[in-house]
């Protein structure tokens, strides 16, 4: 894909989003799918999948410090449609994003059905941030605490009626996105892990993120702390700035970006490749 997709735009898809620029406007695009038994259970409530499909695509535009401007939704018809389109009007009314258009399909009885949303944004603020700009001597920091989607899932799947708003519901990072846009130095939101996409980061960059687990916050015991490091969907924002920056907003920093060939680099321990640092498609 990589070899056809070399419209700038497309930033090589190492990103979390396409950044077109239009006459004087810079838009950023976005598109994710959620498939189900694999993104959601399938006892889940519809209500709560489009809540989350309209979540994970808001939370790509916050990595880029974009305003949403609307969605584009591919949705296969089945059952409990009502209470999919219940979580999806709360969605749009929350996030004040309107739906434009999209498609609908059907599918055959008893496949798994999948549900993939397009998000439009308008970036605040130019160079958008990507992936790849962390710099030796910077410093990693995330803008909340990690792990509470995995306890809010493991409460879901064990159905005692727990709290599992974390897992269910999660909230982009839309206005510290855009806060912290004119500062960074790189950004992404954290979907698949802390660590994995922190590697992520440091590869598209050439450089080592270090970090340090123990500055990690955490929403779960710590016991869990490693798990909660890989486990991901909580769309918290990763990012890198210049020491000295003075940031906008509240956050806290788990490291630094030092100058070498390995992208990450956990309490000391080097990790050349992502294998086992959090979730893989």
């Amino acid at each position: 894909m990589r070899a056809i997709a070399t419209d700038p735009a497309a930033r090589g898809l190492d990103d979390d989003a396409a950044v077109l620029e239009i006459g004087n406007e810079t838009l950023v695009l976005t598109q994710d799918t959620m498939v189900e038994g694999v993104h959601a259970l399938s006892s889940q409530d519809p209500a709560d999948i489009a809540w989350k499909l309209v979540a994970v695509n808001l939370s790509d535009l916050a990595a880029k410090g974009a305003a949403p401007v609307g969605l584009l939704l591919s949705h296969a018809l089945g059952k409990d449609d009502e209470r999919f389109l219940a979580g999806l009007r709360e969605a749009i009314e929350r996030f004040d994003t309107p739906l434009l258009g999209g498609d609908t399909v059907s599918m055959p009885q008893g496949a798994p059905r999948s549900w993939t949303l397009t998000a439009i944004g308008r970036a605040t603020h130019t160079p958008v941030p990507s992936r790849s700009g962390a710099q030796a001597g910077d410093a990693i920091y995330v803008t909340g605490p990690l792990g509470a989607a995995m306890m809010g899932f493991e409460k879901l799947r064990e159905g005692t009626g727990a709290d599992s708003t974390s897992y269910r519901r999660p909230l982009p990072q839309l206005s510290e996105g855009r806060a912290l846009a004119p500062i960074v130095t790189a950004m992404m939101d954290i979907s698949d892990g802390l660590l994995l996409d922190a590697w992520r980061m440091g590869a598209a960059s050439g450089a080592t993120l270090a970090i340090d687990s123990t500055a990690v916050p955490i929403a779960a015991p710590e016991n869990r702390r490693s798990d909660a490091m890989r486990w991901g969907d909580d769309y918290e924002l990763l990012f890198t700035a210049p020491n000295e920056a003075k940031l906008p907003c509240e956050v806290h920093r788990i490291g630094t970006v030092e100058a070498g060939e390995v992208p990450l680099k956990l309490d000391g321990e080097e990790y050349a490749g992502p294998g086992g640092l959090g979730y893989q498609h």
